[in-house]
């Protein structure tokens, strides 16, 4: 190869970088978010995790992306445009933490090849999925 010449790679996305959400208070929801659910949020609202630092083969952690139809109820009210999924290590615990917290927790899981889910709500209705990964997953 001659000097100076580069191998030209296909663009691609390799990965989930981030998840934003519109806030009308991001100092207090920032709050809610590390109080009632562990998300360890800085006080303006950011947190990065680095799946390599906390991946084991029995628990890979993975992210995934999902469309889905606009008429969709699965997403939560017709204004919220995104959800956020959250891993969890133990479902129904936290969902009885957090509905003793009197957060806003939707009465069904569900269960899947995937594992378990259960939804709650934030104070600003943005409707969060709660999953408790399926053993390898």
């Amino acid at each position: 190869m001659a000097r100076g010449s580069r191998v030209r790679r296909v663009a691609r996305v390799t990965g989930i970088g981030g998840v934003f959400l519109r806030s009308r208070d991001p100092v207090r929801l920032a709050a809610w978010y590390r109080d009632n659910l562990g998300v360890p949020m800085s006080e303006k609202g950011t947190v990065t995790f680095h799946w390599l630092d906390t991946a084991t083969n029995e628990f890979p952690g993975t992210t995934t992306m999902a469309l889905f139809a606009q008429d969709t109820p699965y997403i939560g009210e017709p204004h919220q445009r995104t959800m956020l999924n959250l891993r969890v290590d133990d479902l129904l615990s936290l969902m009885a933490k957090l509905k003793a917290r009197g957060v806003e927790v939707l009465p069904d899981t569900e269960d899947s090849e995937f594992g378990r889910f259960g939804w709650c709500v934030d104070p600003e209705g943005n409707r969060i999925e709660l999953w408790e990964p399926a053993e390898g997953m």
